[in-house]
């Protein structure tokens, strides 16, 4: 048999899973290789798992988003596989949720976060552990969906934790028990569309459900040796979010050192740490566990913080940037920024008060950013459409907001999980308004009160953020037949609240015929946000002839820069 190049040191050849021999132990090496098979099997295939999505539109995302909580949960774990296999299961499931994106990566880090609670305290595990360890992964991840979906991921790992319990009474080689679990998981898949109509409808299976199956392959691969774990997988690991700077009037920052650390000791008090972190400085992100935490904090001299981790314990991965000088190097002569960063969480439209309403909102473009911020929004995060942010970064802003009171505006149903778990990060008071789209999220901000009460702010936002219909105008990524629409690849298609309504080779006439299908008579206001590859003079024309058809419409056009998506309507 070939040698593993992963495998560099002799004292650990002799943990290796031979095929050849029976596998009944599964220690924190083992369990760390395994992830890191299926990690580099999942990004080997994730475009076949993007390719998946139900409706022809440029969202379909699942396979990245898996891939990325996939890379960060191995991030967490790959210096740390000596440990007992439960201390790594639980490493692993961290490392998930801190990097979850979309609804598919939370979803994937709650299996994490059950398969670690059942193998807590183990050493190693056994079949029966394993077993043990499916079953909580599968309950643990429909206890973290709040309306759970039969044809979907939830549906793949629960008959494949079902398979598990069965196998391990047949056998205690964990290799016939990997084997068992995959081939029941592949089964369940190929019934996803039997289960949930619209994947008949489009004639594909559920996409997270093939992410987890090409996870699962990936590790099976691993043990019998037909899958060389060489070098890390391509791309960085996520991490704290980078900062795009708010400039102070004399160009001069409080706190310039940006200084990030894992703290490892015993018995640590997170809400003691966090709190004697930030009486440092500002911009503070605390989380972990009594044994690891992980610190994030702005301040005017580094040693401090530092200092302060090693008297509680020992101190890894320590990073300290100078951002005084990252900021002399972006800003122009005249103190504005020179460029606008993608992730534009420093900049802050309202000055929030101590036991104010802060807002965070997710937007897919600097235009519809700056018209958060003009509305009064906080903390913007650059995301949407096959770029959902992580649960890091949803926390990261929410922190930002010198308010213990938090309002959380998705403004896409695949950030709802991620904001959810951001929520149960934070000990602030932290509530979601469910907008779905842009629109929405607009809607909601002019029912925003600072300084009104969180429970009763959220239902108003809530309820403004139903006045508005959305609709969209972007390309169809693949041909299919759905609500009577025959869509191809390549055409231009209409969608009225997520709902294909119309297709066409021309921009404007579909937008014009979703318009119609809209019943635009029923509506006083049209705002219409054009995207980054819409001109605006083609887009005064389009409005000119919106405004012909429906003269007693006011039609407001204004600059979104959303990418993907030609224009993204709302009506009122």
């Amino acid at each position: 048999m070939k040698s593993d190049p992963f495998l560099e040191e002799a004292s650990v050849i002799e943990e290796r899973i031979m095929p050849s021999t029976k596998w009944q132990q599964c220690n924190g090496r083992q369990l760390s290789k395994l992830i890191h098979a299926g990690l580099i099997w999942l990004e080997k295939h994730r475009e076949e798992v993007n390719a998946l999505n139900v409706f022809p539109v440029p969202d379909g995302d699942t396979g990245t988003n898996m891939l990325l909580t996939m890379r960060s949960a191995y991030e967490r774990i790959k210096q740390n596989n000596d440990l007992p296999v439960g201390r790594v299961a639980h490493e692993l499931a961290h490392g998930a949720l801190m990097g979850a994106r979309g609804n598919s990566g939370v979803i994937l880090s709650q299996i994490w976060r059950g398969l670690a609670l059942g193998l807590k305290n183990k050493e190693t595990a056994s079949v029966q552990d394993m077993a043990v360890a499916l079953k909580q992964a599968s309950e643990t991840a429909y206890h973290g969906v709040m309306r759970p979906v039969e044809g979907t991921i939830l549906t793949v790992i629960r008959e494949g934790s079902e398979e598990a319990i069965d196998a391990a009474d047949k056998s205690e080689d964990l290799r016939f028990f990997l084997e068992r679990v995959l081939e029941r998981c592949q089964q369940a898949l190929e019934r996803t569309p039997e289960m949930l109509p619209v994947l008949k409808q489009a004639g594909v299976v559920d996409s997270g459900g093939q992410g987890l199956v090409y996870i699962l392959e990936g590790m099976l691969y691993y043990v019998n040796g037909h899958l060389a774990i060489t070098t890390p997988p391509a791309g960085t690991a996520l991490s704290m979010p980078a900062q795009a700077l708010a400039v102070p009037e004399d160009g001069k920052l409080e706190n310039p050192y940006d200084v990030q650390f894992i703290l490892m000791g015993q018995d640590l008090d997170v809400l003691a740490v966090r709190e004697t972190i930030d009486s440092m400085g500002d911009s503070t992100v605390v989380v972990g566990d009594e044994s690891t935490i992980k610190v994030h904090v702005h301040v005017q001299d580094p040693g401090q913080p530092l200092s302060y981790g090693i008297s509680l314990g020992h101190i890894t991965d320590v990073v300290v940037e100078n951002m005084q000088e990252q900021m002399d190097e972006i800003v122009t002569p005249n103190g504005s920024p020179a460029f606008a960063g993608s992730a534009d969480l420093g900049k802050m439209a309202v000055e929030i008060q101590p036991g104010q309403i802060g807002v965070v909102a997710v937007a897919p473009g600097e235009g519809f950013a700056d018209i958060f911020r003009s509305l009064g929004v906080a903390q913007v995060i650059h995301g949407g459409q096959t770029n959902n942010p992580s649960t890091e970064e949803i926390f990261q802003a929410i922190n930002e907001i010198p308010s213990d009171k938090v309002i959380i505006l998705p403004n896409n149903k695949n950030i709802f999980l991620a904001a959810e778990a951001a929520c149960q990060l934070s000990p602030k008071q932290v509530a979601i308004v469910p907008t779905r789209t842009i629109p929405q999220g607009l809607s909601a901000m002019l029912a925003w009160n600072a300084d009104g009460e969180l429970e009763s702010t959220v239902e108003a936002m809530a309820e403004a953020s139903g006045f508005v219909t959305s609709a969209e105008i972007t390309t169809a990524t693949r041909s299919v037949q759905m609500n009577g629409v025959s869509v191809e690849a390549g055409h231009i298609i209409g969608l009225c609240d997520s709902t294909i309504c119309t297709t066409g080779s021309n921009i404007n006439q579909v937008l014009l015929d979703t318009l119609q299908h809209m019943d635009m008579t029923a509506y006083e206001i049209l705002s219409v946000y054009y995207g980054q590859e819409v001109d605006r003079p083609e887009a005064e024309t389009l409005i000119q002839q919106i405004t012909d058809l429906y003269p007693d419409l006011e039609v407001e056009l204004l600059a979104g820069k959303q990418p993907h998506y030609f224009y993204i309507l709302g009506a009122e």
